[in-house]
């Protein structure tokens, strides 16, 4: 596959995520068909431009997905084999996947490419990973951003940051996946745990304090996990960490702040419309901390809070 040649495109699902990734492809010149799981909302998506022009929409993800050069995935960690299921006969051997989605797979703690390849073997050796400090909305307005590609075959990470690199949109590559995929998703837990201190009116002295914490314990963890330690002061560990920790466009964020406010989890996840993936991070975390033997202090309490009973009171107390 040439650098700089017309690429076909599927975009799985259009999603918040998915949409905003098709305006960069769109801008380069690329044929991008995006998935719509729900038909009823696509008039809405139309009218309010969140699709670019260029861009065309299917019902039908096999179909997008025939033929295509790059496959963007970019679902809900819950529905990530569900997405491969439907698209693994239509992959072809020459097709790269770009895995967009930042999280661990609850039951086998596994990094969102590990999955990609158990359910698409066609694919295994050619998954990059997109990570990095991006909101959606931003990157759908064309507001200047930075992300990372990663691959163990550095050629295949090229080859992304070329389809997606914009004057706006800048992309780094990164052969370490590993320490990529971990920062995008331990960063999470770590938000919630933030957000419960902006909640609780805790001040700016104690979110620094928590996000410096966070960035030692995301680091220690993902070392021991495999990643490269100078990754998690780069853009997809540090980056990513200050932005979903500190920003009102943060899910995991929001999260944390109304359980700061005293809010119970079931009633603000009610109140939701799109997924916080560090809910269901928190206790992979503490768990993976147990098998690698590394201290998650602040994943244990932001466990205890979600899934245990206890309050954001307790945690900062102690």
């Amino acid at each position: 596959m040439d650098l700089g040649k017309r690429k076909k495109i599927a975009i799985l699902p259009a999603g918040q995520w998915g949409r905003a990734l098709a305006h960069p492809l769109v801008h380069n010149g690329h044929q991008v068909s995006l998935w719509i799981r729900r038909p009823e909302t696509l008039p809405g998506l139309l009218g309010s431009g969140e699709i670019p022009a260029a861009a065309t929409t299917t019902h039908d993800p096999a179909g997008a997905v025939s033929g295509a050069d790059l496959v963007v995935l970019a679902p809900a960690a819950r529905a990530l084999r569900e997405v491969c299921r439907l698209i693994r006969t239509a992959v072809g051997p020459e097709t790269v996947v770009i895995s967009a989605s930042k999280s661990l797979e609850p039951e086998t703690h596994l990094r969102m490419s590990e999955v990609v390849a158990q359910e698409i073997p066609i694919a295994e050796g050619r998954v990059v990973a997109l990570s990095g400090p991006n909101f959606a909305v931003e990157v759908s307005r064309g507001l200047p951003t930075v992300t990372v590609a990663a691959c163990h075959e550095v050629r295949l990470a090229r080859l992304v940051q070329d389809a997606l690199m914009t004057p706006r949109f800048r992309v780094y590559t990164n052969p370490d996946i590993v320490g990529v995929e971990l920062g995008g998703a331990l960063k999470n837990v770590m938000a919630i745990a933030a957000g419960m201190g902006d909640g609780l009116g805790a001040g700016e002295n104690t979110r620094s304090a928590v996000i410096t914490r966070a960035l030692a314990e995301v680091t220690r963890l993902g070392v021991r996990m495999g990643g490269r330690p100078e990754t998690f002061a780069g853009l997809t560990g540090m980056g990513d960490l200050i932005a979903t920790c500190t920003s009102p466009q943060s899910r995991n964020r929001h999260v944390g702040f109304e359980l700061g406010r005293g809010r119970k989890i079931g009633e603000v996840l009610a109140g939701m419309k799109q997924v916080a993936e560090g809910v269901k991070s928190s206790r992979t975390v503490l768990r993976l901390g147990e098998e690698y033997e590394v201290e998650t202090r602040i994943a244990a309490e932001v466990n205890g809070i979600i899934n245990e009973g206890r309050t954001p009171q307790d945690a900062f107390r102690g």
